[in-house]
């Protein structure tokens, strides 16, 4: 995969408002593997940061926003 398309799956998986379904209808990348990438190219405090921040969002993941809107 191109340095810059993991950048920008990096960039969108930061991004409070980007759901994972988004990222993959774009780069074609499941979220099963977005979070492999990013544990892969992030620092390990990094990746721990940013799972937090992610698990159970609503935005991150669509389907909840479906259940609970």
């Amino acid at each position: 995969m191109e340095k810059e398309i993991v950048s920008e799956i990096i960039e969108m998986a930061w991004d409070d408002q980007t759901s994972f379904n988004q990222i993959e209808k774009l780069h074609g990348i499941s979220e099963k593997n977005v979070i492999k990438l990013m544990r892969r190219e992030l620092k390990p405090s990094s990746f721990k940061i940013w799972r937090k921040r992610v698990s159970g969002r609503v935005s991150k993941h669509e389907n909840l926003k479906n259940d609970n809107g």
